[in-house]
């Protein structure tokens, strides 16, 4: 069995400071936890890894550390931008790559994000890719064709092991908005993704693949969403900056 992914996408909140007392007070609410059942990723802004980092190494929590962007070249004259090199001296161990507000404000192409991913999986970290369609693909009828055309850009001539790459399945209309996906919608569409990766990388692979969904997740609906069978994780956004919320979705995720 796969075990159950969730990630917490903090986005362009909390100074280091207040990431610092969100950290110690999620510990608190998952003091008694078992991180053997479910691995929990917190993916901060950048001004505040090196502090989430030593916090995580001192107290010796569980929770594994994320970045919620990167570069694609190791250095360079590249002003303001990351690169998958100096993640790795930080001990982060995911990347969030093309996520939807990456794509959306900053124009980020599948071609970028597959350059992106490419060199996270190059510097032995693990990418976390996002996909998904907008309200009006939705209602469109195209949520496959735009979907899974991510997705092959993702994987197609992938050099990597197939099976070290997560993919949050994150709708755009459910993104903040209130509106969420039924678990049968995250499940119909999740299982759409992992039959193109089968397509690409093979049965083997496609079976592997950890499938998150992300998009207005809550307590409220964590353990439904997680009770699909495609399902693998949840890519959390609001509810992670509150530490009881996001606890009761971690405890939620537990099979």
């Amino acid at each position: 069995m796969k075990t159950p992914l969730v990630a917490g996408n903090w986005k362009m909140h909390r100074t280091h400071l207040e990431a610092l007392m969100l950290v110690q007070q999620l510990s608190y609410e998952l003091d008694d936890f078992d991180f053997d059942a479910v691995e929990v990723v917190l993916c901060p802004a950048f001004t505040s890894l090196r502090t989430v980092q030593t916090l995580i190494d001192s107290d010796r929590l569980h929770f594994k550390l994320g970045a919620q962007d990167v570069h694609w070249e190791d250095e360079g004259a590249y002003t303001g931008e990351v690169s998958p090199r100096m993640l790795a001296a930080l001990d982060v161990d995911y990347v969030i790559v093309g996520h939807s507000e990456r794509r959306q404000h900053f124009g980020e192409s599948d071609d970028i994000v597959r350059r992106k991913l490419d060199a996270v999986l190059g510097a032995g970290l693990v990418p976390i890719v996002c996909v998904g369609e907008s309200e009006a693909e939705r209602d469109g009828g195209q949520t496959e064709g735009k979907v899974g055309g991510q997705v092959k850009a993702a994987f197609d001539g992938l050099h990597a092991d197939p099976a070290k790459v997560v993919v949050a399945y994150e709708p755009i209309w459910a993104i903040g908005t209130g509106r969420t996906a039924t678990p049968d919608d995250a499940q119909e569409t999740i299982a759409f993704i992992r039959s193109v990766i089968a397509d690409v990388s093979g049965d083997d692979a496609a079976r592997a693949v950890r499938i998150q969904y992300g998009g207005s997740v809550k307590p409220g609906n964590a353990a439904a969403l997680m009770g699909r069978p495609d399902v693998d994780g949840l890519l959390v956004g609001g509810a992670s900056l509150d530490a009881a919320d996001f606890a009761a979705i971690v405890k939620a995720s537990k099979p």
